[in-house]
């Protein structure tokens, strides 16, 4: 078995803008407290997810992300808003040091473990060489699809991708509880707090 060598590519400098715009939006998300704002950057943060994807040639990924992170997990997120203000509520700035060691801990045991993973594209990983090759070397015979992809996600992962067609419709069923649909008690408005704290200060007057 001969050793792989990992071959320059350009796709890598894509790969490395969408990472860092990835970063960028994520920290974008975290100091934002106009929750429609949050929600539309989340949306974002899923398409450049989907895009990263497709650049790893794992496409089938890349569609499941952009319909459920920035399609319906959106419109489910903009729906659960109507029952909450647009802004997040005032809080006052602290330290947590604990929480700044526990995440320091874990980037530093996952960057320590990506030293031994096998290079990207390498065709004798355990992924290629092992499971993965038993399912190209199966599906054909065993699946009767004409595309390998389609096969594995609606046979030999077909119990995940229940999971994860259940998981979306208790979302829809949970937004659909709060908003109070069919209910006496649905669509109640929802002011914010600016609008509340200019209210009460033209009663104080």
């Amino acid at each position: 078995m001969t050793e792989f060598e990992t071959v320059f590519s350009p796709i890598i400098f894509l790969d490395l803008a969408l990472l860092t715009m990835l970063f960028l939006v994520a920290i974008a998300m975290l100091r934002s407290r106009h929750l429609f704002g949050v929600v539309m950057l989340s949306g974002i943060y899923s398409l450049l997810s989907a895009a990263f994807f497709v650049s790893l040639d794992a496409v089938d990924v890349a569609f499941t992300e952009a319909a459920v992170g920035a399609g319906i997990s959106t419109v489910l997120m903009l729906s659960g808003m109507l029952l909450t203000a647009r802004r997040e509520k005032p809080k006052t700035p602290g330290r947590a040091p604990v929480a700044l060691l526990a995440v320091l801990a874990t980037g530093a045991a996952l960057f320590y473990a990506t030293i031994d993973m096998p290079a990207f594209g390498d065709p004798n990983s355990p992924a290629n060489s092992a499971v993965g090759q038993d399912y190209v070397d199966r599906a054909a015979g065993e699946i009767p699809m004409p595309n390998i992809v389609t096969s594995i996600l609606a046979s030999y992962r077909g119990f995940d991708t229940m999971g994860e067609v259940m998981v979306i419709f208790t979302a829809g069923v949970a937004v659909m509880l709060l908003l109070g649909v069919g209910s006496m008690r649905g669509g109640r408005r929802v002011s914010d707090i600016e609008a509340d704290d200019a209210a009460d200060n033209g009663k104080a007057e």
